[in-house]
């Protein structure tokens, strides 16, 4: 089955009478179609340690558009590919997915409409980041589900240390070495964006793009990621008062972290063979550290992939996707399926950031409850009182 289809109509059998007409239900995708569009901000005032010139982001936004998508084709893989697939990028997708774009395109699946007419109204803001080595793209998923919410999703590639950025049709390939410079360039960018982000809501931009203009809530901004993109988001947290929730999903900063108020969401996979138990119990304290509503989600049968599209590209990847073998009894693990692997991430993910940025209290019963009780355990704290009152 199409992950199209299966977040357009997932909701978890037997739990669809916890939801009378008045309460909302975050099993169900959202009610507006969703676009997506590529822009490139650039840093002036920062220069690029590997491309030697300012510091630029190929982002991704995600948002709701209008009814006329619902007909209308949705974006394939390659799509997100600025300029085309050239043969240096048909081998460099080859390499990375054992695919050619062709597969690939066939594989993936989105519910997003490429450059679709941007929807009436004022959306709150989710910046999301990618992992190590990811992809700007690589949580459609999500991005998908929450823009279907009313939700506008922007996501960088952190330059560097993505897997493959193309700027001015030249690619820039992922990094190693620039590892450690991204763990300080990664915040800069997403406090860039949100500077970027502000202007791009007050006026047209030079190239006469009007079509953000007064539809971004920017007093409602969450910062987002994934492994890395999650130490990303964290990290902008602690410097950033314009962030007010935190979702991030398979990574915490070891060393903790300082805004232990604003509302957090972090997930993790107890089987994840990438960070590891190291990294989990990372998780683990960060959320213990917490003093502000938080609520930790633990997949059992999660790896660090499940938290991607990885199930729609390589469905046997393992260490979160298919199967896998767990690193110290070599025991065969078979992990969550996408359906409800995506689904756990997508609903807590829109019922507690209705919660704690839109305000939308109608979403308390399900953030105090397990949905999941046999593939998830789920801690909060500070949250009973704030979501209730």
């Amino acid at each position: 089955m199409r992950t199209a289809a299966i977040l357009s109509t997932l909701i978890l059998s037997g739990l669809a009478g916890l939801f009378p007409p008045e309460i909302k239900n975050p099993q169900a995708a959202g009610p507006f179609p969703v676009g997506v569009t590529t822009t490139v901000f650039i840093d002036n005032t920062r220069t690029d340690a590997l491309t030697k010139g300012p510091r630029t982001l190929v982002t991704e936004i995600w948002y709701p558009t209008t009814d006329a998508a619902r007909t209308l084709a949705k974006a394939s893989f390659t799509d997100f590919m600025p300029g085309g697939v050239t043969p240096e990028l048909e081998f460099m997708l080859k390499a990375a997915y054992k695919l050619s774009s062709a597969d690939l395109n066939r594989s993936f699946s989105t519910l997003a409409v490429r450059d679709a007419k941007v929807r009436e109204g004022r959306f709150p803001v989710v910046l999301f980041s990618h992992g190590n080595r990811g992809l700007r793209f690589q949580n459609t998923f999500w991005c998908d589900y929450l823009a279907s919410h009313g939700y506008i999703v922007v996501a960088p590639d952190h330059t560097g240390n993505a897997g493959l950025t193309i700027i001015k049709g030249k690619p820039v390939f992922y990094q190693g070495s620039e590892r450690e410079r991204s763990a300080e360039d990664r915040p800069k960018d997403l406090a860039f964006l949100i500077d970027q982000l502000t202007i791009m809501n007050a006026r047209a931009n030079s190239e006469g793009d009007s079509r953000f203009v007064g539809k971004l809530d920017l007093d409602k901004i969450a910062a987002s990621g994934m492994s890395f993109g999650s130490y990303t988001a964290i990290k902008l947290a602690d410097r950033d008062p314009r962030v007010k929730v935190v979702v991030g999903m398979a990574y915490a900063p070891p060393e903790g972290h300082t805004n232990v108020t604003i509302p957090t969401l972090l997930m993790l996979g107890e089987e994840d063979q990438t960070i590891e138990a190291k990294g989990n119990a990372a998780i683990r304290s960060n959320f213990e550290a917490h003093r502000g509503p938080a609520l930790l989600l633990e997949l059992k049968r999660g790896g660090h992939f499940s938290f991607t599209d990885m199930f729609k590209i390589s469905p046997n990847h393992g260490d979160g996707v298919g199967t896998g073998k767990r690193k110290s009894t070599d025991e065969t693990i078979t992990f969550a399926p996408m359906e409800m692997t995506y689904g756990i991430i997508n609903s807590y993910s829109i019922a507690f950031l209705g919660a704690f940025l839109k305000g939308e209290k109608e979403y308390s019963k399900f953030l105090l409850e397990n949905a999941w009780p046999k593939e998830l355990e789920m801690k909060s704290k500070g949250m009973e009182y704030r979501v209730k009152d």
